[in-house]
């Protein structure tokens, strides 16, 4: 087993000892990767790929035949389990095994339906464990990026911004979000990333107000604003990213709204260090655009951790601080959206180190350019 692998082990097991859990049952599929090594992804939110069973001295992958020789592959580390008929049915047996008296278990992935499929399981094989649901015991690990962490973030992060620079250079208008869309998620896939983060956002004039547009077959025009919001995953890590750019010559209302909106992000980025509040950041960023007329229209946080998950902690808004710390890596992202007219988000993407942010992005905030 990886050196690495070994040291998450040990960090999660002090977490379970301090917790009185003899098992913690993993089903998150970030969590397993981080782990474990064992990359599949679920289906989706009622398919599962398999599941880990980490106790103080053992780690177990349980997972059907279409994985199983992938995840002897992937995490030889781990005792594989193949179940036939679906984990639930396999669990009594598993955790008699184990010897598990406490099963904890991940509270935001399982569902209620899979937790009464648990419950009638054990007791049908009158098992005495006791669920307990749990909340963010592997996520508080992730959240610190070691060296390795953050060397394939940069490297995701390099190969969307090289994705970009090609849509910079045919971007005209008259060219659709969606063809501008698929260009991106094309050039992402062909440049080497195994998938998107997310799906691309490319939303121009007033669809642009809508922070999480759906691209459309409308052309991009001249003199207005097009929101780009994009990222690729690579070796597992995520990049996010958003630029907002105008062809031509933009209304007063852009250079306003724009000089507006990158201030705000370039404060709030000086403004990282160790120890501040993650609300104290986003509330720099907040307070100035409220300033300069737009605070009702800066409606989401300030920005978001980025790793295996494209959406994960730490979170820059006004709501439930936690402090930040060396290693942690997150977005920095205003944005205004004016309905009707509408809107400008730029979003860096910064890691947290001993003197404050350190930007990793390499690629410009370019608002204006030439077609």
């Amino acid at each position: 087993m990886k050196a690495l692998i070994k040291n998450r082990l040990a960090r999660l097991r002090a977490k379970l000892a301090d917790q009185g859990l003899d098992t913690l049952l993993v089903l998150q599929e970030e969590n397993r990767r981080y782990l474990s090594g064992f990359a599949e992804k679920d289906g989706q939110f009622d398919e599962s790929a398999g599941a880990l069973l980490i106790t103080a001295q053992q780690q177990l992958l349980a997972t059907d035949s279409r994985y199983e020789t992938q995840a002897q592959m992937e995490a030889p580390g781990f005792e594989i389990c193949r179940y036939k008929q679906g984990l639930a049915q396999a669990l009594p047996e598993i955790v008699h095994t184990l010897g598990t008296e406490r099963l904890g278990f991940e509270s935001v992935r399982l569902s209620y339906l899979q937790l009464i499929k648990f419950k009638n399981e054990l007791k049908e094989q009158d098992s005495s464990v006791f669920l307990v649901p749990t909340e963010d015991l592997v996520e508080e690990l992730r959240i610190i990026k070691d060296a390795n962490e953050l060397d394939a973030i940069r490297q995701s992060l390099a190969l969307s911004e090289s994705v970009f620079e090609t849509i910079l250079n045919e971007l005209s208008p008259g060219l659709r979000e969606k063809d501008l869309a698929w260009a991106i998620e094309k050039g992402l896939r062909e440049k080497g990333a195994e998938s998107l983060a997310f799906p691309p956002i490319v939303a121009s004039g007033p669809n642009s107000a809508l922070p999480h547009a759906v691209p459309t077959n409308r052309p991009v025009g001249p003199g207005e604003p097009i929101l780009f919001d994009w990222g690729g995953r690579l070796n597992g890590y995520c990049s996010d990213i958003s630029r907002t750019i105008v062809l031509g010559e933009p209304d007063t209302t852009f250079k306003t709204v724009y000089q507006v909106v990158r201030d705000a992000q370039s404060m709030a980025t000086e403004a990282i260090k160790p120890g501040i509040s993650t609300q104290v950041v986003d509330k720099i960023a907040r307070d100035h655009i409220a300033a300069h007329g737009f605070g009702d229209r800066f409606g989401h946080g300030l920005g978001h951790g980025v790793g295996l998950a494209v959406h994960e902690k730490p979170r820059l808004s006004p709501f439930r601080p936690m402090n930040l710390e060396v290693g942690m890596v997150t977005t920095v992202e205003p944005g205004i959206y004016v309905p009707g007219w509408g809107g400008v988000r730029l979003e860096n993407m910064v890691t947290v180190d001993q003197d404050g942010a350190t930007v990793l992005n390499k690629q410009p905030l370019i608002g204006m350019m030439e077609y």
